[in-house]
């Protein structure tokens, strides 16, 4: 059933450049079963399975549409939106210039909630007069009855009683001027090509033989859902102490919190804790995933859960709950949202263990599965299993979260979401979102495509990705073009540069310069990326044959002077500072399917661009950036790259200036021009487009 339109009024937050008044809803004849005059159809966005698509509050989506008719007659197609409060606006679509029939226009929706839209196709009179008519009166052929059907068609629109006097009151003066029978073949051509009557009819066409789609809807959600620089740390390790007999006494959340002001200066947003739950003792793992801990060992805090609590409860060496609250209060006055891990799996000393021993799989020696990812084991781990007592596990995990929402959390990054039900996740995040529509679940499945796009499509706002193994320049260019295309209606990647539990080759042998590298894709390819602690410090000693840090911290607290490193330079934490404020200061880098690949002469300079029109950027001025990147950490490359400057509006060969917002340099560029990149110096270019002598 379609929505009841309502109001005509314009969302006070909803940008479109191509919005246009209000006509009456054309509506289908149900009892047509053929296919219409004006098919339509791939109609977007759409996510595979019929789940809704998702955008977050200010994200520039493109309305795609493919529409055609037979014959060479002109089409037009409209987008007609409902916003979730009852507006109703229209808005026209232009066609790709690409031979694909395809019609797209880009609007921006900043009121929450869900989004009803259609497409709506229809015989554009005028416009197919007017193309006609100029090829007919610059050859001479039929002036007469062109000029007789131009008439009759400005009349038929100047008694429409929806349109302006003023306008009316021009159409017939128009249609008069045609109507004349010895009128010149000039001034007939005249209101042909007329630019301003054109615009009148873009504005309010003449129509015929409408189609529609039925309607869909789009979530749009809140900004941070799809925009964000994470910063992760373990809390008990930020202001750990060594103790006089060589112990290491833990850090707590009033120690970590110490930490907060740092992070918030680097200008990330969101900081993410690994669980701060009890860790069990028994199988508790050692330094470097040994299978055998010492009396002081911390363990892994994926370990969840022991004597002293469960998921609801934080570690006793960490503080008390209280302290926790006060820690989401500093961070918040910082301008940071903080993010805890859903882990659903528990230590085998978890009171779930005893309480609820149906929520895990038995083996027929009578002891209970652990966690296995062949050829990883983790003996300190025991997975749960939904297909027991799903009812129960569901409504335990429910009853988890809404308990550390009250507690001031709002974002949970999901431990391994692919080795649970899609099902369950598809539950869970509707249930917590329809209490709490602000709540951000962030998946970190690593896994094969088709699930992790099924996470991403049954709810998860946010998905980890492949982009830690995504080195080369054909690598970068494919993946990243994916992100942008072909699952940006759906899946919002965060592009985290490394993890406690990857650290890839390309870091471990890269050097500083990969570091760098590496920091800049993830800051400009997409609106959302993370670091985990310890990258500013370029910590790459990796454990033998992992790709894991030795003496990784998930085993044991990790000593670091952060404000000695940058004393001394020794640190990456300017370079991460000066990225997050060229985010900030630039829209076109908190949007995602703006990326554009463009092309050099060398296989290891990648270059892209991000453009956001005047329309949308909330400044009046267009926001155009082209990253250029030596993605070989070894080497001195000096190549040509070749630009589609179209993208940003500037005709090829034309020149234009460019400002590296890393060193402050300035070139004049064109659509073909010579880079040299150092990557023990400056490995990356990150050029704001301006005009010349701007």
């Amino acid at each position: 059933m379609a929505p009841r339109p309502g109001s005509s009024r314009r969302p006070e937050a909803l940008r479109s450049p191509a919005q246009i008044p209000l006509r009456p809803a054309p509506e289908p004849d149900d009892a047509d079963t053929l296919t219409p005059r004006i098919p339509l159809a791939a109609p977007s966005p759409s996510v595979p399975g019929g789940f809704l698509p998702k955008a977050f509050a200010r994200e520039v989506v493109p309305f795609r549409v493919v529409a055609f008719r037979e014959g060479h007659d002109r089409i037009g197609v409209h987008l007609r939106l409902l916003s979730p409060d009852g507006a109703e606006t229209l808005h026209r679509l232009e066609p790709l210039d690409d031979g694909t029939d395809r019609f797209e226009v880009c609007v921006a929706l900043d009121e929450l909630g869900p989004w009803s839209f259609r497409f709506e196709a229809f015989a554009d009179e005028f416009a197919t007069w007017a193309h006609a008519a100029e090829v007919k009166l610059r050859a001479g052929v039929d002036a007469a009855v062109v000029r007789m059907l131009g008439a009759d068609l400005l009349r038929r629109a100047a008694a429409q009683k929806d349109r302006p006097a003023a306008e009316r009151r021009r159409l017939s003066a128009h249609a008069e001027d045609l109507a004349a029978p010895d009128g010149p073949a000039e001034a007939a051509l005249a209101v042909a090509t007329d630019p301003e009557l054109a615009a009148v009819f873009r504005q309010r066409p003449l129509t015929e033989l409408d189609s529609v789609t039925g309607w869909q809807r789009i979530l749009v959600e809140r900004t941070r859902a799809g925009v964000g620089a994470w910063y992760e740390f373990f809390p008990r390790s930020e202001g750990a102490v060594r103790l006089p007999d060589g112990g290491i006494r833990s850090g707590t959340f009033r120690t970590a919190a110490e930490r907060l002001p740092a992070v918030a200066d680097m200008g990330f947003d969101i900081v993410y804790l690994p669980p701060i739950h009890p860790i069990g003792r028994i199988h508790r793992k050692g330094p470097n995933n040994t299978l055998v801990a010492g009396p002081d060992d911390p363990g892994s805090p994926w370990a969840v859960g022991s004597a002293e609590g469960g998921h609801d409860a934080v570690h006793p060496d960490l503080g008390t709950l209280q302290d926790f609250r006060d820690f989401v209060g500093r961070a918040k006055e910082l301008g940071l949202e903080v993010a805890l891990d859903l882990a659903l799996q528990a230590a085998p000393d978890h009171p779930w263990v005893t309480a609820h021993p149906e929520w895990f799989t038995p083996l027929p020696d009578g002891t209970i599965a652990y966690a296995e990812n062949p050829p990883k084991k983790y003996q300190d781990i025991y997975p749960l299993n939904f297909d027991r007592d799903g009812a129960g596990l569901c409504a335990e995990v429910l009853r988890i979260v809404r308990h550390w929402i009250a507690q001031g959390v709002r974002i949970f990054r999901v431990d391994n979401p692919h080795t649970k039900p899609l099902r369950f996740w598809e539950w869970l995040i509707r249930t917590v979102n329809a209490e709490h529509p602000d709540v951000i679940f962030l998946a970190e499945a690593f896994t094969r495509p088709a699930p992790l796009r099924g996470l991403a499509a049954v709810g998860f706002q946010q998905s980890y990705t492949y982009f830690t193994w995504r080195n080369t320049k054909a690598e970068l260019e494919e993946f990243l073009s994916s992100l942008a295309e072909e699952t940006a209606d759906y899946l919002r990647p965060n592009l985290f540069v490394n993890t406690p539990d990857i650290l890839t080759e390309y870091l471990q042998f890269g050097g500083r310069a990969a570091y760098r590298i590496r920091a800049a894709i993830a800051a400009t390819a997409a609106p959302t990326y993370g670091v985990y602690a310890g990258f500013e410090l370029f910590e790459n000693v990796a454990r033998p044959g992992s790709e894991e840090n030795v003496d990784n911290e998930k085993y044991e607290y990790k000593l670091r002077d952060w404000a000695g490193a940058e004393e001394a330079g020794d640190s990456l934490a300017p370079y991460l500072r000066r990225l997050n404020e060229i985010r900030r200061a630039h829209p076109a880098l908190r949007q995602l399917r703006n990326l554009r690949v463009h092309w050099s002469d060398d296989d290891a300079i990648l270059v892209y661009s991000k453009h956001l029109d005047a329309a949308f950027t909330g400044t009046g001025d267009a926001d155009t950036i082209i990253v250029v990147v030596n993605v070989d950490p070894h080497s001195v490359r000096q190549t040509t790259v070749h630009l589609d400057t179209r993208v940003w509006g500037v005709e090829p060969g034309d020149p234009f200036e460019v400002e590296d917002l890393l060193t402050g340099a300035v070139w004049t560029w064109t659509d073909h021009d010579y880079v040299r990149l150092d990557a023990f110096t400056e490995p990356v270019h990150i050029l704001r487009v301006r005009e010349l002598g701007s």
